[in-house]
């Protein structure tokens, strides 16, 4: 599997540890949207997209298996958003 775009959208927000929201294309033919880039005490990181069930808790709509695909994710992703001039 290879990433083959990667879109991203930084955002400022204050109050907010939401740095940024990506897409990512895979192998030309499958898009993931809503990946968010976040702010955390160790550096940025990537929050895949989630939804809320009614009991409040979120689950990953999508997500990587291995550490190694979730690596690939967060290392082009953050590459990205360090290329992407801010709004």
């Amino acid at each position: 599997m290879k990433i083959t775009s990667v879109n991203v959208r930084k955002i400022e927000k204050e109050n907010s540890r939401i740095r940024g929201i990506a897409s990512v294309v895979l192998e030309d033919c499958f898009a993931i949207h809503g990946i968010r880039i976040i702010e955390g005490d160790g550096g940025l990181f990537i929050a895949m997209p989630s939804r809320k069930t009614n009991n409040e808790e979120y689950h990953d709509i999508a997500h990587p298996i291995t550490q190694e695909c979730r690596k690939m994710f967060e290392d082009a992703i953050i590459e990205e958003y360090n290329n992407t001039k801010d709004e």
